[in-house]
């Protein structure tokens, strides 16, 4: 990124993208938040910032680019090579599941498997995904999980709950993009604490379960996340218990409790 390099060399989307892969590269970034590979995160930029649909590249690829578009593409490269935040940080988007969320330094970008499981409705656990199910999404964040569950569950009361302010608010932004107000309640509490007493269905977390150890050695990307959403204390186990230990008292006979699923998921 040397102030004597040649940008106007970079003519076409094809050449921005073959750059931010070598700089990428070059850098050793980590990738892991929505892409696992440095062309897929250069291609998702570059379509970014140049405001194209990002299924559409092979259409626009060889397109010539603006000077002022080089220089958005360029910022937004060298910002994540500098930086080394999540991409989603810098663009303030995550997708998941198809779906775009609004994110930003407060809340982790979203990414976990337990989306995955409520795009199947939760199958074969759940017989009747039109029933009137009240479902708990325990630290929500940005309210992905709730949000998808309120898509997958249409006729579903979701409520969120995460401890943080900051990450609610962002919350708040998501349930209003897809305007779900109606359907997904926003609560401020730890865990259980101040949640009102309600016997759910179901309940879904992606709670902090990294280990002190771990912690110390996540690559630098993981460590501009929000720390109290990753870290799980010594073990990784501090808030996993916490949820285990009062979770019965808000679930119905037969309720199901997610984060159990996924974790026997992972180790089968």
């Amino acid at each position: 990124m040397s102030s004597t390099e040649n940008f106007e060399e970079l003519t076409t989307i094809r050449d921005v993208i073959r750059y931010a892969v070598s700089q990428f590269n070059e850098h050793k970034l980590f990738f892991g938040h929505g892409s696992d590979n440095a062309w897929d995160e250069a291609v998702y930029l570059t379509l970014f910032a140049l405001n194209l649909p990002l299924d559409e590249l092979d259409v626009y690829i060889d397109a010539h680019i603006l000077k002022k578009e080089r220089k958005r593409c360029l910022d937004l490269i060298h910002e994540r090579v500098k930086k080394r935040v999540p991409l989603a940080y810098l663009t303030g988007e995550a997708w998941l599941q198809g779906y775009r969320f609004i994110v930003d330094k407060h809340v982790i970008v979203p990414r976990s498997p337990i989306s995955e499981l409520l795009g199947q409705q939760l199958s074969p656990w759940v017989i009747n995904p039109d029933a009137r199910l009240n479902i708990l999404d325990m630290c929500t964040g940005s309210a992905n999980l709730a949000i998808l569950a309120a898509i997958n569950f249409p006729h579903a009361h979701v409520d969120a709950v995460d401890v943080s302010e900051k990450a609610l608010k962002v919350a708040k932004q998501n349930v209003e993009l897809y305007q779900f107000a109606h359907q997904v309640s926003l609560y401020q509490s730890d865990l259980f604490t101040d949640l009102p007493e309600k016997q759910y269905d179901i309940i879904i977390c992606n709670p902090p379960y990294v280990n002190e150890t771990s912690m110390q050695a996540l690559p630098e990307e993981y460590q501009n996340e929000p720390k109290m959403a990753l870290t799980g204390g010594e073990d990784g186990m501090d808030l996993i218990r916490k949820i285990l230990h009062d979770a019965p008292r808000y679930l119905r006979d037969e309720a199901l409790l997610s984060w159990k699923l996924v974790m026997n998921m992972k180790t089968s």
